[in-house]
């Protein structure tokens, strides 16, 4: 049973237990997941020469307080929005919605915010949300991990070399800011699962 208790993710907690009402919960918190990717979105730093969203630290996030399953469910749900118009990206409407606007330049990065969830998620259903240093090794990779993903789709449309300058370089110092945020807070999501007997 302890172990049990601590193989789930925080979110797992606030469930219940079976039948209708266990999905139309987990339906809400995917909902409200995606509300906040959409404001984080929306929210900008500027921090050197770019502006900076705060979109992949609402992705780490959500995916420690939700697990894997929910948590790559709501960045699911969150591209389904975006491929069917809504303008829920960081630069929607003002440079294209929709489709087009996925496999454009963000193209990578948005498909790396899934394996971002995935990873973190993992990590969380495993309890490394009580441990600092693991938490914080897993969201690294992850954004190691959405970065070449990024920068990967943005080389094969405008080269490595300006894929490199305009589309990793400049994000670099604030997604490890991000990342050095996002695993403390993390952490408190961890400790707030009760401890197995």
């Amino acid at each position: 049973m302890a172990l049990a208790t601590t193989m789930r993710p925080l979110v797992s907690l606030a469930l219940p237990q079976e039948g209708a009402q266990r999905l139309a919960t987990q339906l809400l918190l995917a909902i409200a997941g995606t509300l906040l990717l959409t404001l984080s979105a929306k929210t900008k730093v500027v921090l050197g020469p770019v502006d900076i969203s705060m979109q992949t630290l609402a992705v780490l996030l959500i995916a420690t307080a939700f697990g894997l399953r929910l948590g790559v469910a709501t960045l699911l749900l969150y591209m389904a929005e975006g491929a069917m118009g809504f303008p829920v990206f960081q630069s929607t409407p003002e440079k294209g919605i929709g489709i087009a606007y996925m496999i454009g330049g963000t193209g990578g990065y948005l498909a790396g915010f899934v394996v971002m969830a995935a990873i973190v998620g993992w990590a969380a259903d495993r309890s490394w949300d009580r441990h600092p240093i693991k938490l914080f090794n897993a969201m690294l990779v992850a954004e190691i991990v959405m970065m070449v993903m990024g920068f990967a789709w943005l080389a094969t449309l405008i080269g490595a070399e300006k894929a490199w300058q305009f589309g990793v370089l400049p994000f670099v110092l604030g997604d490890l800011i991000k990342v050095a945020l996002a695993a403390p807070w993390g952490r408190g999501l961890g400790a707030l699962r009760p401890t197995p007997p």
